[in-house]
């Protein structure tokens, strides 16, 4: 039966890259997506599945139900794009400005699509069925996938695999793990609130942006000296804003950044932690504060049987040196949120070719995939369906 899915599957390669290119071509941003689902759930209907569709908000979720009865197994792909510019030269960039597939969302979306397809034609010899999981909004928490598995996404499913394809690891390379593979992802705000006044009068003033930038350096302390070292951590301040004019000292400035842990108890110390920082910086100088912290998505916790029933299946499609145990990520995935609700495992596909350029990381302007991926991609997850559901 597998040699007949990845028969099917090579045929359809030339869909799989064409439907690819087309969502490639018009991104939706994260809760804004209305063309990418409505074209999802047309081509679930056209191949004959059972289609729900604005599941949690803006899901899809098609179920094709095998010849004899059995266990059901649950795909997952999400399909939001990002607020970047695409700036590569291909033909199908990108044509919304300031919105591009640079996460491979889109390569997603289109591996489950052909992998659909394919199975379509062979329920005759499926015993049990096949949900095909269309993820909205994982790029924004509180993202898409709580609010599908509250909605019933997951009713009736035993397993869940998923996977998520990287440029700067090589084509044909599978990378997996057992337990926690990737990391917690919360956001802080920080307003430091001073006192404004004239650039050239700085002692009227309680100025803002030297504290900000103390506060700054003070929560780089927080991992390199409170934090146990062998315990993975990151405090990271990606956005700074303060002023409006070069002789005015701003009486406010913003300090937003992301919290990435896989310990529950430093997750909590380190919110504790960039208060207690903030409090004292701004005390220090005379300032006031208000701070948020808005707890993300949770640690993705891979469970170990179906990472092993995994890794088993994927020796049948790649060779086994190109199957290799991960290192911990610290990027977050709301797939989390299913493993809290069903044993699975999420994985990451190679998708990378140094050679033909296509190696920038995730969420770059020049992001691409080498689309030989998606086949592998495919028939990986193919196969972890059918062996789960014959095992």
């Amino acid at each position: 039966m597998l040699n007949k899915l990845y028969t099917r599957l090579e045929e359809i390669y030339p869909d799989i890259i064409a439907i690819r290119r087309d969502f490639h071509m018009y991104p939706e941003l994260s809760f804004k997506e209305v063309r990418t689902p409505q074209k999802i759930a047309e081509f679930h209907s056209k191949l004959g599945l059972e289609v729900r569709t604005g599941v949690g908000g803006r899901g899809v979720v098609a179920t094709l139900r095998g010849a004899r009865p059995g266990k059901t197994v649950a795909l997952r792909a999400d399909f939001d794009a990002l607020p970047i510019q695409d700036e590569k030269d291909v033909e199908y960039k990108s044509k919304v400005p300031g919105v591009m597939h640079a996460c491979g969302h889109d390569a997603h979306t289109a591996t489950m699509l052909g992998l659909a397809k394919a199975l379509s034609g062979m329920r005759e010899n499926i015993q049990g069925n096949i949900v095909f999981i269309h993820q909205f909004a994982e790029e924004l928490a509180p993202g898409g996938a709580i609010s599908m598995v509250e909605d019933g996404c997951l009713d009736g499913v035993d397993v869940i695999f998923g996977t998520h394809f990287l440029a700067n690891l090589p084509t044909g390379k599978i990378g997996y793990r057992e337990g926690a593979i990737m990391a917690a992802a919360d956001r802080f705000e920080i307003e430091v609130i001073g006192r404004g006044g004239h650039g050239a009068a700085p002692h009227e003033t309680i100025d803002s942006i030297i504290i900000g930038s103390q506060l700054v350096n003070n929560l780089q302390q927080i991992v390199s000296r409170r934090i146990d070292p062998t315990k993975p951590a990151v405090v990271t301040v990606g956005q700074f804003n303060a002023g409006d004019a070069f002789n005015i000292i701003a009486e406010k400035a913003k300090i937003i950044g992301t919290v990435r842990t896989f310990d529950e108890k430093i997750r909590n110390n380190i919110n504790q932690m960039i208060e207690q920082i903030t409090a004292a910086t701004c005390q220090a100088y005379g300032a006031t504060y208000k701070y948020t912290y808005e707890y993300g998505y949770p640690v993705v916790q891979n469970n170990s049987i179906e990472t092993r029933i995994l890794v088993e299946s994927a020796k049948k499609v790649i060779k086994e040196d190109d199957l290799f145990e991960i290192d911990l990520r610290m990027g977050g995935e709301d797939f989390a949120y299913y493993l809290h609700k069903v044993p699975g495992t999420f994985f990451f596909t190679g998708a990378g070719n140094k050679e033909a350029g296509v190696d920038y990381p995730l969420h770059h302007p020049k992001f691409n995939i080498d689309e030989k991926a998606m086949l592998v991609a495919a028939k990986v997850l193919g196969t972890v369906a059918l062996d789960y559901l014959q095992g």
